[in-house]
């Protein structure tokens, strides 16, 4: 796959309808409920006057035509055509001029009446790498689809497979019982929007775990190289189960559309913010940090949404600088101004911690929490290990105060350590 494109002048309107569909493809959907949902966005986001989704059978190698308006059921070879060639190289194709170009197949032209003039047509690959489909947007108005349109169809294609692959695990799911079908779901979903494995950045190690308190947790977590930097997420949505599950992996999802579209800090914790207020319920919200570290200035800048306290483990002094929230939780209101993003410098030896409340607030069977100065202690004595090894020593150290007393609440840490100095 090529690297994605980003789209540079996005108008603030623009984003917000981008993040809007982010948002829509959330939402529990029925096979062909979702597709049409699909879509109709790509036509209104894109300005064009058809779209269309065909779905990979795997069995028979083919593409199978699930919506338009006027033809169905119409089945391609991966290989034939440009859907079929889409397919089959996993490349997004832009064709200004169908009939021109020998890949085109003028078939369902001639079935529909309908008349291709340009077309962009990309794959759907799931989390997994796997091809779930192809997307083709027809006829855009008033000329052909550039840079900037390819760029918008990659991201509303990325998240059309995410959607896409989430209803084909709810269908394969149906027969199960129920509640326990839904929290599998859940737990599916949410797992696969977390990172399969750390970034690879000399000079740094970072390390990530995440463990519900129950079959689905309300945390989530990313580690992530994007064009604006080392991307740094840790997020708690209020409650446990499948509603706070769906929600932090809307903030997820929506985050990385934000980033991916070229929005800096601010603009994505402000967008985002705004798309949850108008989305989650009254009583429930997210408390999140969105960081962007700088690797080669060796800075870190972040605003945080409810969430801290904020760690920052200085090797020379051996000790921790704790920081506040710079907000209130996202999506309890929308933003009207926000305070300046906090910089931190990281030192040779240095630390970013980030811990949610199931480890500060684990209590013992005398009701006693875990606290602040507990985690200050073990970073003051293994400092020198691993990311990896320094996770593992904080969960031991909870699972030695704990005593046997059982996890209520989701446990989620993000370590980020730069090299010691040689």
């Amino acid at each position: 796959m090529n690297a994605p494109r980003t789209v540079e002048g996005l108008s603030r309107q623009d984003m917000a309808a981008i993040l809007a569909v982010t948002r829509a493809l959330a939402a529990p959907f029925d096979l062909l409920t979702m597709l049409a949902e699909v879509t109709a966005a790509a036509c209104r986001v894109l300005h064009a006057e058809r779209s269309s989704v065909w779905l990979h059978d795997a069995v028979s190698d083919e593409l199978v035509l699930e919506v338009a308006s006027d033809i169905r059921q119409v089945r391609v070879a991966v290989g034939t055509g440009l859907v079929g060639t889409c397919a089959r190289d996993h490349q997004l194709i832009n064709v200004p001029d169908c009939y021109a170009d020998p890949r085109f197949d003028p078939s369902v032209d001639r079935r529909s009446g309908f008349r291709t003039r340009c077309s962009l047509t990309l794959p759907l690959i799931d989390h997994k790498g796997q091809l779930v489909g192809v997307m083709q947007v027809l006829n855009k108005d008033r000329g052909v689809f550039d840079a900037s349109g390819e760029a918008l169809a990659e991201a509303l294609a990325a998240q059309c497979a995410v959607a896409l692959a989430r209803v084909r695990m709810t269908e394969a799911m149906i027969e199960g019982e129920k509640m326990r079908r839904e929290l599998e779901l859940a737990r599916v979903v949410q797992i696969s929007s977390l990172p399969s494995v750390m970034p690879s950045i000399a000079g740094y190690e970072m390390h990530a775990t995440f463990l519900p308190a129950s079959l689905t947790g309300g945390d989530t977590y990313d580690l992530s190289v994007i064009d604006q930097g080392l991307l740094v997420v840790i997020g708690d949505a209020t409650g446990h189960g499948i509603a706070p599950a769906l929600s932090v992996t809307q903030m997820h999802a929506m985050l990385r559309m934000a980033f991916r579209l070229g929005a800096d800090l601010e603009t994505a914790f402000r967008q985002v913010n705004d798309q949850l207020a108008e989305t989650l319920p009254a009583s429930r919200f997210v408390t999140a940090f969105i960081g962007l570290l700088d690797v080669v200035a060796h800075r870190v800048r972040f605003l945080s949404g409810g969430q801290g306290p904020i760690l920052h483990f200085q090797a020379a002094a051996g000790a921790c600088l704790a920081y506040k929230a710079t907000s209130f939780p996202m999506g309890a209101m929308p933003v009207s101004t926000l305070r300046p993003a906090v910089e931190i410098d990281l030192a040779p030896g240095d630390m970013l911690v980030l811990l949610t409340d199931g480890i500060y607030e684990y209590e013992d069977p005398d009701g006693v929490q875990f606290g602040v100065q507990r985690v200050e202690q073990v970073l003051r004595s293994y400092h020198r290990e691993g990311a990896a090894a320094l996770s593992g020593r904080l969960l031991e150290a909870v699972r030695v105060f704990a005593r046997g007393a059982p996890q209520d609440d989701d446990v989620t840490m993000v370590l980020v350590k730069r090299d010691a100095a040689p």
